[in-house]
């Protein structure tokens, strides 16, 4: 039977495959009741699979109730900041929600960060309570912190108690010294077992789904100082149901999803950890992506559904042992974090059989606007059609006035997944929004005569050149078509003479051999004059990216950057 229309349609409704309606139901709940209506009627379907480790649902129901009440125990009071400093493990799924539950909010932090952004992050958020485990290169950023900053109290798990017989035993032989003891003898340092040693459930704590803030999550920092996006509970249940409608065909305690992006990354977060929430799906986990590791995983667990970035499914095209894995379990993988390359995608498809969708969000948004649909119409290059509930419009930068079909604007969105504000930055809130209530995205789009959109470039990566405009990702896709590049990434750099000038940094496929001659030729019937890279590197080294395995372009021209 057809969806139902909105009152109000829509362009992009007329692209809605016959299951999705724009007019959906967001319940208003808070984020732990997802876990609770699994747990009821899907708990002893599996939930995680880390390293050959499984749990059920209801154990995992279980343990986040235990640790739930032991942080009420501890002081911890409605609205006070946990943070967790932990990779992809059972651990992070169990915190999250035991935070939650005793009334608290989750502050996501990279385990990857240097000691002077975990401080400023602390400072910011004013997190009071930190769950880590006890690697070494975990406490050795965190622990001198505690007292010395706004942390009070640092929980700890073992993290050989999350790892299955003997991977546990060989870990503590093999790489004991990646392990830091600590002694539990202080009131500072808590173990986090020891919290699970009891069978009592947390007192109940009254949340107003609309307003109260379950993630303080931080940007990337790639536009200047992360800020900490505050996302509802509201906000956080609307963008996982929007999920789940959207991937219709998804079958509810039957699937299995690849979680090898970090948790702590608003993407993975929402479409890898809370969805599999939602759809009762076994997430089978690596501590953090490894190539080789993750196609073992995928060819011996079968898993169906496979949310990555778009450096993930490139570097699986090019492995050079990619046709020994069986890669055929996958349904459908969501492609997100970053533009996804033409090529890219085209090859993935051949190559595994399944369906790359590319989808758009952003952290302040929980984080997906837009995306594909798994059946019907999937452009090569569009990020896809607004989720049900959400308005998207494209504006002039300088004159704030909507654009006509098919011109280039600034996309802006509003729906129930769009964040409460910035955490302490009333100017910066105020400033992100339109003045109808639109939050800005920073990134340049259009929009076609069906409603699918497409990312022209971001506002701030505009490179300017003797008054031309640049868009670092068209420039991006011209070269990618070249066969032998493997990554790219295009920047702008300062220029006396033309305020910038185009330069791309190129790392050629292994096996392989370019010319900074023969890649101009190719370029060169495919770009304007003015768009042409003056400037061209080639690295025998992958090109730099961030924790959750994008390209980044702040890195690379940074590096360029550098005094020597």
């Amino acid at each position: 039977m057809a969806a139902k229309k909105s009152s109000h349609p829509y362009p992009w409704e007329q692209s809605y495959p016959s299951f999705v309606s724009w007019d959906i139901d967001i319940p208003d709940i808070p984020v732990y009741s997802i876990l609770d209506d699994t747990v009821k009627n899907y708990g002893l379907r599996p939930a995680f699979n880390f390293l050959g480790k499984r749990y059920n649902w209801a154990e995992i129901g279980a343990l986040s109730d235990k640790l739930a009440y032991s942080l009420q125990q501890q002081g911890l009071n409605k609205g006070d900041k946990v943070g967790l400093f932990l990779p992809n493990c059972p651990y992070f799924l169990i915190s999250y929600f035991a935070v939650l539950k005793a009334g608290g909010t989750v502050v996501n932090y990279n385990p990857l960060y240097a000691k002077s952004e975990v401080e400023h992050q602390i400072n910011d958020s004013h997190t009071r309570f930190m769950i880590t485990a006890n690697l070494k290169m975990l406490c050795d950023t965190v622990c001198p912190m505690v007292g010395a900053t706004f942390l009070e109290k640092l929980i700890v798990a073992d993290f050989t108690s999350q790892l299955a017989f003997p991977k546990n035993i060989l870990f503590s032989m093999l790489k004991g010294r990646e392990i830091t003891k600590l002694s539990f003898d202080n009131k500072k340092f808590i173990d986090l077992d020891a919290l699970l040693e009891h069978e009592n459930t947390p007192a109940a704590v009254s949340i107003n789904p609309s307003e109260d803030v379950a993630v303080l999550q931080y940007t990337g920092g790639t536009t200047g100082t992360p800020k900490g996006a505050m996302l509802t509970h509201q906000n956080i249940v609307a963008n996982v149901t929007q999920i789940t409608h959207w991937l219709d065909d998804a079958v509810i305690g039957e699937e299995k999803m690849v979680g090898v992006l970090p948790f702590f990354h608003v993407f993975a977060m929402t479409a890898v950890m809370n969805f599999s929430v939602k759809a009762a799906m076994e997430i089978i986990a690596l501590p953090r992506f490894d190539l080789d590791q993750t196609l073992k995983l995928i060819d011996k667990h079968k898993p169906t559904i496979f949310p990555a970035v778009p450096a993930i499914y490139n570097a699986m095209n090019n492995h050079k042992k990619r046709d020994n894995y069986d890669l055929s379990s996958i349904k459908y993988c969501v492609s997100g974090g970053a533009p996804l390359p033409v090529e890219v995608k085209k090859v993935f498809q051949d190559v595994t059989g399944c369906i790359l969708i590319e989808g758009y969000g952003l952290t302040e948004s929980s984080p997906v606007v837009c995306c594909n649909p798994t059946k019907g119409k999937n452009p090569e290059g569009s990020i896809g059609l607004p989720f049900p509930k959400t308005d998207v419009k494209l504006i002039d930068p300088d004159t704030q006035q909507e654009v006509k079909m098919g011109e280039k604007g600034e996309l802006c969105v509003k729906g129930p997944q769009v964040m409460k504000g910035y955490w302490n930055k009333e100017e910066d809130s105020a400033s992100t929004f339109t003045t109808d209530g639109y939050l800005k995205t920073g990134d340049i789009a259009i929009m076609d005569d069906e409603g699918y959109f497409y990312i022209v470039d971001r506002i701030k990566d505009l490179i300017i050149t003797n008054g031309y405009n640049v868009y670092p990702r068209h420039v991006e896709e011209a070269i990618y078509q070249h066969p032998s590049v493997e990554e790219c990434i295009v920047g702008g750099l300062p220029n006396k003479s033309r305020g910038e000038i185009v330069k791309a940094w190129i790392k050629v496929k292994d096996g392989m051999s370019l010319t900074e001659e023969a890649l101009r030729e190719f370029v060169g019937s495919k770009l304007s004059k003015y768009e042409q890279p003056k400037l061209y590197e080639f690295r025998d080294e992958p090109l730099p990216k961030t924790m959750i395995g994008k390209l980044s372009r702040k890195d690379v021209i940074a590096q360029e950057l550098k005094p020597n």
